[in-house]
């Protein structure tokens, strides 16, 4: 079976899902019967291009990395370059749109109004993009459904890391009473940096020479990363809408090294803890700085390492630990949705 393919932004994650198809297509021809067709890229700086017949992936790739736009790569009579994003997302043959735009968490555009243009069109999506599903979770689900399409985002949540994919399959039939976790790998890394001797801003600097913090790192250390995939977990997990703004959030930019060093002293260490808490139907969210005991599995979670941990009413508490970022792992993460997409389709013809 053939699932063709547009991308709507070409960065690095889209490239890294462009390169991992590359690595992997006979063992995702031979072990899952997958063959996958790339037929559009349509990128703010980088152009784009149409071919219904599919283009060459390693023949694109080339073209970014040497010319720095998709419009380089070689015509023939069915090529179509200068499509807009929204053109590529109607006008293509595409069954799966890629949605891996620069989108603005605040407002969750232009991600959500790509979302939407797809499922309007009958064309199913995998994101990256936190946006749509910590802004417009159930009107876009909802938009899915009543379309018969697909809507993955395993992303959004701990990057390759399975967070959402894994409660919903493997832990089937359990009840899920209480979600907290490390969502944020930046600010662990400085929390473990400032547990040995460094200042805030010497831990922050540190972080951004590394490229774990960018030139503004506000997002990540007043907790507003973490906030959104807070939402994302209520909305998707737990099943209670929530928005971003319903999360008590506080960073950790008002944390000191003596802070910390007080609470090590005490047999705790501190940690930016994610925690959605189940409440007769509700729930109770917050993004904040709390000490933990020096044995909780979570407090030996250090670096850039993100985890969450599931209470739940028959297994008991299952960590899960891995990376929350990284290109190739990014990338993973839109494979596993492009699989399951996959079986879901196969399962509809049994």
């Amino acid at each position: 079976m053939t699932i063709k393919l547009a991308f709507i932004g070409f960065g690095g994650v889209g490239q890294a899902l462009a390169e991992i198809i590359l690595e992997r297509k006979r063992l995702l021809e031979e072990e899952h019967g997958l063959n996958v067709s790339v037929v559009a890229v349509a990128d703010m700086i980088k152009g784009s291009i149409y071919n219904p017949e599919g283009l060459d992936v390693s023949k694109l790739l080339s073209c970014v990395r040497e010319y720095g736009s998709v419009e380089n790569y070689p015509d023939d009579a069915k090529t179509i370059k200068g499509w807009t994003n929204t053109e590529t997302i109607k006008n293509s043959n595409a069954d799966v749109i890629v949605e891996v735009t620069f989108t603005d968490v605040k407002t969750g555009e232009p991600a959500i109004t790509h979302c939407r243009t797809a499922f309007e069109n009958r064309k199913s999506v995998i994101t990256t993009n936190k946006g749509p599903v910590a802004l417009a979770f159930e009107e876009l689900s909802e938009l899915a459904r009543e379309n018969g399409v697909f809507f993955g985002f395993e992303g959004t949540v701990m990057s390759g890391t399975p967070a959402l994919r894994m409660p919903k399959t493997t832990l089937l039939g359990n009840k899920i009473k209480e979600i907290k976790g490390i969502l944020n790998g930046t600010t662990n890394y400085m929390i473990t940096e400032m547990e040995k001797g460094l200042s805030y801003k010497e831990a922050l600097e540190k972080a951004q020479k590394l490229g774990y913090a960018e030139a503004d790192p506000t997002s990540d250390v007043e907790g507003y990363d973490a906030r959104y995939k807070t939402a994302i977990l209520s909305n998707y997990i737990m099943g209670v809408p929530i928005s971003h703004t319903d999360v008590e959030c506080i960073g950790i930019s008002g944390l000191t090294v003596e802070d910390i060093q007080s609470a090590l002293e005490d047999d705790e260490k501190y940690r930016l803890l994610a925690r959605i808490t189940s409440e007769g139907g509700s729930v109770k969210a917050s993004v904040k700085p709390e000490r933990i005991a020096i044995d909780d599995p979570l407090a030996s979670v250090t670096g850039a390492t993100n985890a969450i941990v599931y209470e739940c009413d028959l297994a008991g508490p299952i960590m899960l630990t891995g990376a929350g970022a990284g290109l190739k792992e990014t990338g993973f993460s839109l494979l596993i949705d492009l699989i399951h997409y996959h079986q879901q389709l196969i399962l509809a013809k049994i």
